[in-house]
């Protein structure tokens, strides 16, 4: 099942089901809470749903975020990538949290802040909390599936601090891609850790491609991790982390104008371009404030 968030042709926007097969989409006039939790189980009779279909041509895709859903983030969860960074597997996860004011829609142009010149793309699997954990054997099956992201990111953040900076590498505004919907957990497996080949290309060029089950911390250990600091709702997102062939490995940063694909077998492809790099007006105490001179 593929749910998604859609803007129609009158500018509402609202969760919908999607049909792969012809392409329209119908309202879910259920709140959101109401069938998030069960839907992967369930099928559609929990969504309420419109008798009238949307074509195509009628809506577009918006970020499947439940508006108030927090988005959290996990690094270094990759042995791939660690290695090729000269370093090892770190003891429990690096987690962060991302404002909403950092994602974009599938399609939309990704801001170039003007703090950085080594913009990095990182190809994620999403996980998208279904209903709160509580004392499940299993975290996974509190799942309502999962989605595709992509974690831009400022790699030479920090580097006047000699330390991270998280704030600018991974909370800039309108960086943070998201889509194109929500697979559902019994599409993609079930509970448990998901096998899903991913595969990231800049202008056609495959830049990142590996397989989720090699993470380091499986899916179910960064749930329980992330809920035993903050309790998950429903709604909130979790990035998993990205594998190795990022440009922070390479020095083959974004630059603007490239075009990005980022696809997750089972789930699908999420297409942004990266936009023209903002200028700030004044740049009379650029050391100050942490971004690079031009």
């Amino acid at each position: 099942m593929r749910l998604a968030r859609i803007e129609d042709a009158q500018g509402e926007q609202f969760w919908a089901l999607l049909h792969p097969e012809t392409g329209v989409a119908q309202r879910i006039r259920a709140p959101f809470p109401h069938w998030a939790g069960e839907v992967a189980q369930g099928g559609d009779a929990l969504l309420d749903l419109s008798p009238v279909t949307i074509g195509p041509e009628d809506f577009r895709l918006l970020a499947p975020v439940e508006p108030g859903a927090r988005i959290f983030g996990v690094g270094l969860n990759y042995l791939s990538h660690l290695t090729r960074l000269g370093s090892t597997a770190p003891p429990h996860p690096l987690a962060y949290i991302k404002p909403d004011s950092a994602i974009i829609d599938p399609g939309s142009l990704i801001l170039y802040p003007a703090m950085t010149g080594e913009l990095d793309f990182e190809i994620e699997l999403v996980a998208v909390v279904g209903k709160p954990l509580g004392d499940v054997a299993c975290a996974t099956s509190c799942l309502l599936g999962y989605t595709v992201g992509n974690d831009i990111s400022a790699r030479d953040a920090g580097k006047a601090l000699g330390r991270l900076d998280l704030l600018t590498q991974k909370g800039m505004d309108s960086t943070t891609p998201i889509g194109p919907w929500i697979t559902t957990l019994e599409q993609l497996g079930g509970e448990g850790q998901p096998q899903l080949d991913m595969r990231l290309t800049v202008n056609g060029e495959t830049r990142q491609q590996d397989n989720t089950r090699q993470m380091i911390f499986l899916v179910d250990e960064l749930l329980n991790y992330l809920d035993a600091r903050i309790a998950l709702r429903p709604g909130d997102l979790v990035f998993t982390g990205s594998t190795h062939g990022v440009g922070l490995e390479t020095g083959r940063f974004l630059q603007p104008g490239d075009v990005l694909e980022a696809h997750i077998e089972g789930i699908g492809t999420l297409h942004n371009a990266v936009g023209r790099q903002r200028v700030l007006a004044d740049r009379r105490k650029q050391g100050r404030l942490g971004y690079p001179a031009t």
